[in-house]
Parts: structure tokens; C-alpha cells; sequence
């Protein structure tokens, strides 16, 4: 089956009332270990109009070698991306929920740093559930969301995060890895794989791991 590629259906309608729309979408949500990560990115009229870049489509429909150059791509596309991150730490802390609403902050807040203002135009977050209003309103005011559901797979502004979000949490995934050879983070990125949990079980938890998840009975690791 061919893989569904993203339009700018929905982007174009926004962008006639609005000077800018901003695509958000996470990464790392179901991971045992490491951060959640959250991608945004922006464009308007004039990016809008010109060709959705090669390739561009949700990212878990790209392969892993393919995904850096088309994550390159979608960055020299849009005005502008962003990454937001929430620790381990505060998933235990706050719920993953919480952590994602926190990511997505971060990304905006980043967004503002760089001139593109997200009470100024419409937010398109992937998925069913808003968990960005509530957790920005203190920092960034009242913003517009939007839910898109598989947003990730047909919203080419929100395929663009998806990708940079993807791209940059693997690396971090695989940098980690050689201090925790045994979880194989460089072939799993913190997901459940037989390994990882195999592993979980011989030697337990590092600071890496999501300490308040139901994850296995190995000793933690400190």
C-alpha cells in the first residue's frame, strides 16, 4: 500500500484568516525511557504555495535512514521549527499528560523567542486531546487549538514536526546508549522492545526509565 502523503488542505483554509499556523506533534509518549519530545513547526500564505517538500509524511511512515533528509528538507520548507522536551523525571512527576502539555509549551515558548508569536495565528495539534491550552495559558495566554486526529499522517504542517521531533529524540536515544548498552536504546529508543524489558528485569532501572511506570520488578539503579 501506497503511504498516504500530507496536503495543505486544511493550512490553506486557516491561513485566509489567520497570518500564521503553527503544526505540533509528540513523540515518546509510549516510551519505557528517555524524554517525551515535542515538535512545531510554522508557516504562512507563502509557504503554503509553494510544493510540500519530497517525502514528507508522518514520521513513523518513514524509514530511519530516510528521515534526517527529509526532516532537512521540511525545516528549509516551513519558517521555522521548534523542539520541546519534558525529562523522565517530570513524566513521573506530573503525568504524561502533564509532561506532553509541558513539551509543547517549551516548543512554543521557542517559537516566540524566534519572532512567530503562537497567540497570533492557529495551533494544529495532532491527535484527540488538547493537552496544550491548559498547560500554556500561564506563560503564553489564550491560544487557538486545534486537535487534528492522525493530523501526523494528512496535515503537512504537523507532518513537518513530526519529523523533527522523530529525528531529534532518536539521536538522543542513541547517544544515551553506549553509557546503557545492555537496554539497546539504539535499536528500541526507550520503546518496549523484548530486549529492553528483558534487560529491565536483569538490571533494573537507570535514570533514564519512567520510575512511576508499571515497567518490571528489577532493583532501581542509582
Amino acid at each position: 500500500m501506497t503511504p498516504v502523503s500530507p496536503t495543505l488542505d486544511l493550512e490553506r483554509g486557516l491561513l485566509e484568516s489567520s497570518p500564521v499556523v503553527f503544526g505540533l506533534d509528540e513523540v515518546g509518549r509510549g516510551a519505557l525511557a528517555g524524554p517525551v519530545t515535542v515538535g512545531a513547526s510554522v508557516i504562512d500564505a507563502a509557504v503554503a504555495a509553494r510544493p510540500i517538500p519530497e517525502g514528507l509524511r508522518d514520521s513513523k511512515l518513514v524509514t530511519e535512514k530516510r528521515r534526517p533528509d527529509v526532516a532537512e528538507r521540511a525545516a528549509e520548507w516551513v519558517l521555522c521549527t521548534t523542539l520541546g522536551w519534558a525529562t523522565p523525571g517530570e513524566v513521573d512527576e506530573v503525568g504524561i499528560i502533564g509532561a506532553l502539555g509541558l513539551a509543547a509549551t517549551r516548543a512554543l515558548a521557542g517559537m516566540r523567542a524566534k519572532g512567530f508569536d503562537p497567540a497570533g495565528g492557529v495551533i494544529l495539534l495532532d491527535g484527540s486531546h488538547d493537552y496544550l491550552s491548559s498547560a500554556a495559558r500561564a506563560s503564553l495566554g489564550r491560544i487557538d487549538v486545534r486537535t487534528v486526529v492522525k493530523g501526523d499522517r494528512d496535515r503537512a504542517s504537523i507532518s513537518a514536526a513530526s519529523i523533527a521531533a522523530k529525528v531529534a529524540r532518536d539521536a538522543l536515544m542513541v547517544d544515551l546508549h553506549p553509557r546503557h548498552e545492555e537496554y539497546a536504546w539504539d535499536r528500541n529508543k526507550g520503546y518496549a522492545s523484548a530486549v529492553h524489558r528483558a534487560a529491565i528485569d536483569t538490571h533494573g532501572l537507570t535514570p533514564h526509565h519512567r520510575r512511576s511506570w508499571a515497567i518490571g520488578p528489577g532493583p532501581a539503579l542509582f
